[in-house]
């Protein structure tokens, strides 16, 4: 049977050429795990930790006091998982549109998350219990932990447009609407917080965004996951190795 361009979408036809199948399936399983590991390690922090208000308070703030290593060991790891899972959707997408900038913002975003967990955010709006019920000084660590936030939060826009670039020229619009409306409630949510007016609306809001954005990650790496080549012989070889740049 003559299977041509028009059965084995551009995307698909990459994976079906990856050399280390199993390799980049691991990678992307990454991708799928991170999200829900910080999601629901910061909702058990947020939920048990003593003065930690949801309406009030984000998560970068749960890395400070006696078990603050366990949020800075989240952002740390999820932000490892998240650079990984770039690395599958790199090798994955290999030579088809998108496939050199969406893994790359990715990594931003992953990256981000790593420095986030290295420089601490500067406790306020009273947490940890005995803080001042305001805004804080603002230390060079506490600083950083908002630069590498924001520059990460923008790589991880710019990726889901980036996604979505792909998709739609894939012929895939359900993909396409999904990442932009993706990207732009995310930029929504950091646009809230990043106002510092520490508004319940708005808090829940990034939460809401947040929840959002690891909840595409993790769908995207589903989707890749199932075209990547099981092992030799098991997926047809498309007829046309071209697809678009």
């Amino acid at each position: 049977m003559n299977r041509s361009s028009s059965t084995f979408p551009p995307a698909v036809a990459t994976n079906l050429r990856e050399p280390a199948p199993g390799r980049t399936r691991a990678l992307l399983c990454c991708g799928v795990l991170a999200g829900p590991i910080y999601i629901v390690v910061g909702l058990v922090q947020a939920l048990t930790r003593e003065g930690f208000d949801l309406t009030r308070h984000d998560l970068s703030l749960l890395a400070n006091g006696r078990l603050g290593w366990i949020q800075i060991a989240n952002l740390v790891v999820t932000g490892l998982m998240t650079i990984a899972a770039a690395v599958g959707i790199r090798r994955s997408w290999r030579g088809v549109r998108g496939g050199t900038w969406a893994p790359l913002l990715l990594g931003v975003y992953g990256a981000g998350l790593v420095a986030a967990g290295i420089f601490v955010a500067d406790p306020t709006l009273g947490f940890p219990p005995g803080t001042p019920n305001g805004p804080g000084p603002v230390t060079w660590h506490g600083l950083l932990h908002f630069v590498a936030g924001g520059i990460g939060f923008l790589g991880l826009i710019a990726a889901c447009f980036v996604v979505a670039s792909h998709f739609s020229a894939d012929r895939r619009p359900g993909w396409a609407a999904y990442s932009r409306v993706t990207g732009v409630v995310f930029f929504a949510g950091f646009v809230g917080i990043a106002s510092g007016s520490g508004n319940p609306a708005t808090v829940l809001g990034f939460w809401i965004a947040v929840i959002a954005a690891w909840a595409w990650l993790s769908a995207l790496s589903i989707h890749l996951y199932r075209h990547v080549e099981r092992g030799p012989g098991l997926s047809p070889q498309p007829a046309d190795r071209g697809g678009p740049k």
